[in-house]
């Protein structure tokens, strides 16, 4: 049976109305870069679908050639933008700037990675932007995260809750970039059930 990381990695672990305070570990994703609201900018789209054929190839390769099969993990996006509050209020997406990637376990090595995506450039309907993704370790530490259940437009009120009250009042501050973990396949489930874990990085004061 395939090895599931997200039901063993603490990590991947959140309670629904529950802040945690998580330190997570560096790990290996695959990542892409791109702007734009995820609704409606193309390169959202064209992101997700060169991502996950080079996942799929690294799993496929992992049982072959090491037998170790692990499932595929879910999509995660790093969100910013040039002001926050386009994420807690005003909610303009036009202004986001994302990264989105996928998790891989330590058992994938670069040599694989070039191979997988040189496999999946061979394909007949292969990405154009196959070349954009690339394997990066990333270390983000210190961390509070949630699970927020519905939709992604009503993650508002919760993202508002842990910038404005959780965070002050556990001597933190925000660091890093606001980071959303899609449990949920958003094209088989309905808003009102997606699974979302919420995490943002944050530095202990004093």
């Amino acid at each position: 049976m395939a090895i599931d990381l997200k039901k063993t990695l603490d990590a991947y672990q959140a309670k629904r109305g529950v802040f945690r305070i998580v330190d997570v570990p560096a790990m290996q994703y695959l990542m892409i870069d791109g702007a734009g609201d995820p609704n409606s900018a193309p390169a959202y789209a064209r992101a997700v679908s060169a991502l996950f054929p080079v996942a799929y190839g690294l799993k496929f390769a992992a049982k072959k050639d090491l037998g170790i099969d692990t499932v595929v993990m879910p999509l995660e996006g790093q969100w910013h933008a040039p002001d926050m509050a386009s994420f807690t209020s005003r909610r303009d997406k036009s202004s986001w700037l994302w990264m989105l990637m996928i998790m891989v376990p330590d058992h994938i090595t670069a040599e694989m990675f070039d191979a997988a995506v040189g496999k999946a450039a061979t394909k007949k309907d292969a990405s154009p932007i196959l070349s954009s993704v690339r394997l990066e370790t990333l270390e983000e530490g210190l961390c509070v995260q949630t699970l927020h259940v519905g939709s992604y437009d009503d993650e508002t009120p919760v993202l508002a809750d842990l910038h404005e009250r959780f965070v002050p009042e556990n001597g933190l501050a925000l660091t890093g970039r606001h980071h959303e973990i899609y449990l949920s396949d958003v094209r088989r489930v309905e808003p009102a059930r997606l699974r979302t874990i919420l995490r943002q990085p944050v530095a202990r004061l004093g």
